[in-house]
């Protein structure tokens, strides 16, 4: 059987997590396929993998044939992996985020490490990075900033984006890159790239990377069979925020910030929290792969509640006051 090129991250402790794995998986993030094959190792009888960048079945084809009918490949997004899996599930798998394989090529335009097109789209159609950066205006741009990059230099950020596209537009991610990093303070040793969050700003709003989160919650929670269980790896703290707070209201575990205020409606829960908290890595993952430091796990299980939808203002997805930029 043929190595993986990517270390899946947090895969034994989510395997434990939710051990026994049998019956019917759905990996919404299909990636490397790094949880798929784990997922099958441990048991599962199918694994249903989700991606809707196709060089990862791409990549897949020399190996996903060794799995013959356990392993399905469909091509789409997990926002809607209710659908996609066709059938009732007993565990949906979400690794959140850019993949190392999509960060390692240049010409994918994720990284700021490597000189390649301003692309940075999942799909590989729609608008790019460089379409969003090159038109939207320059108070849009500081939200996108701040909002989904949590940089509180945003608009001088945006300012000097809008400023340097008049003269020229932004075709490349070093382009940008020089951009942002003339704006900030030099990064003392140990500190990540002056670019880093407004990448990653801009590469949530050009995938609508929170609204498929908020919908694939959804979609994950209408899709699980009683007893099923749903795994979300994020990795970062706004992604984190939203899958911490879909399992509280889905679990009936939100606190009540005001002793004083009127009891809250019981709420009949839809999950039951596995993990009591985050889960991050170990020492010994750490030391094999260093980008699973801001990793973190969220494990619950379905209940025989019926499902029920939480608007995204109420999972903390950032609200942009123009329509359109999710």
């Amino acid at each position: 059987m043929a190595e993986t090129p990517h270390i899946p991250v947090l895969l034994n402790p989510l395997l434990a997590a939710v051990a026994p794995v049998t019956g019917v998986w759905l990996d919404g993030t299909f990636g490397a396929g790094g949880y798929a094959r784990g997922l099958l190792a441990a048991g599962a009888d199918t694994v249903i993998g989700v991606d809707r960048d196709p060089l990862a079945f791409q990549m897949a084809a020399p190996w996903v044939g060794e799995y013959g009918d356990r392993l399905r490949l469909v091509p789409g997004t997990f926002s809607q992996l209710d659908a996609h899996a066709g059938e009732p599930l007993d565990g949906v798998v979400l690794d959140l985020g850019v993949s190392s394989m999509q960060l390692d090529l240049a010409e994918r335009g994720f990284s700021f490490m490597k000189d390649g097109p301003l692309d940075m789209r999942m799909s590989q159609q729609g608008d790019s990075a460089a379409d969003l950066v090159n038109t939207v205006e320059e108070a849009e741009l500081a939200d996108i900033i701040y909002l989904y990059g949590e940089d509180h230099a945003s608009r001088r950020i945006a300012r000097a984006i809008v400023q340097a596209r008049e003269a020229r537009p932004f075709e490349t991610t070093l382009q940008l890159a020089e951009v942002v990093a003339r704006c900030l303070p030099r990064p003392k040793p140990g500190q990540s790239h002056p670019a880093t969050r407004t990448f990653q700003a801009i590469r949530i709003a050009v995938n609508t990377e929170f609204t498929e989160l908020a919908e694939g919650l959804a979609a994950a929670e209408r899709a699980l069979k009683p007893g099923g269980k749903l795994a979300v790896v994020t990795f970062h703290s706004l992604e984190d925020r939203i899958v911490k707070r879909f399992f509280q209201l889905a679990s009936g575990a939100e606190a009540n910030a005001n002793r004083y205020a009127p009891a809250r409606e019981t709420t009949t829960a839809r999950f039951e929290m596995i993990t009591r908290r985050a889960v991050g890595p170990d020492d010994e993952e750490l030391a094999a792969n260093p980008r699973s430091r801001s990793a973190k796990l969220r494990v619950g299980r379905r209940t025989d509640a019926p499902a029920k939808a939480i608007a995204p203002d109420a999972l903390g997805v950032p609200q942009f006051r123009k329509k359109g930029r999710r």
